[in-house]
């Protein structure tokens, strides 16, 4: 088991390949999906926020309260189940979403954030999203410091499918 990333697009076909146990939506919530059959919908967290690390004029920066429910989820997400998270390219939000999710389940920033890098050069996970969450898991900057020793992803549009295991 392990998270798989993908962006909206892709998301119907690999939920239907993989059949992860658990899913995050973390997008605008114009483009909030619908929860796929495959997944029970209680299962299914959805996290309406815009892809941005400032406050910007009609949208919806990533806050406190959004952070929290998702790591309200994650912990409540079983290592036995496989966990899928998508945004809209599968490039930042859901990034930020992995790294939380196998930080928290593996127990190291650093190790997290290489296994991430190695899993995904593209990428380049939501400052405001790790800030928040290193602050709410009492990470003491170590995550944010993690994040930033990632260094940049290379440039895409649109990210692939990525498997990022849980075992380092």
């Amino acid at each position: 088991m392990g998270i798989y990333i993908t962006n909206l697009f892709d998301l119907p076909a690999h939920v239907r390949l993989i059949r992860p146990g658990y899913l995050v939506s973390i997008i605008q919530p114009e483009y909030q999906p619908e929860t796929p059959p495959e997944i029970e919908p209680e299962r299914h967290l959805r996290v309406g926020v815009h892809d941005i690390s400032e406050p910007s004029e009609g949208s919806i920066v990533p806050g406190h309260t959004h952070i929290e429910e998702l790591i309200d989820f994650l912990h409540d997400w079983p290592v036995d189940e496989s966990l899928m998270v998508h945004c809209y390219a599968g490039v930042s939000r859901s990034t930020a979403t992995a790294l939380i999710a196998r930080f928290m389940k593996c127990g190291d920033e650093l190790t997290s954030a290489h296994a991430l890098r190695a899993a995904a050069p593209h990428a380049q996970p939501n400052r405001r999203i790790i800030a928040i969450a290193d602050g709410i898991l009492g990470c003491s900057g170590r995550l944010i410091e993690a994040r930033d020793a990632m260094g940049p992803g290379e440039p895409v549009t649109e990210g692939p499918l990525v498997e990022l295991s849980l075992v380092s």
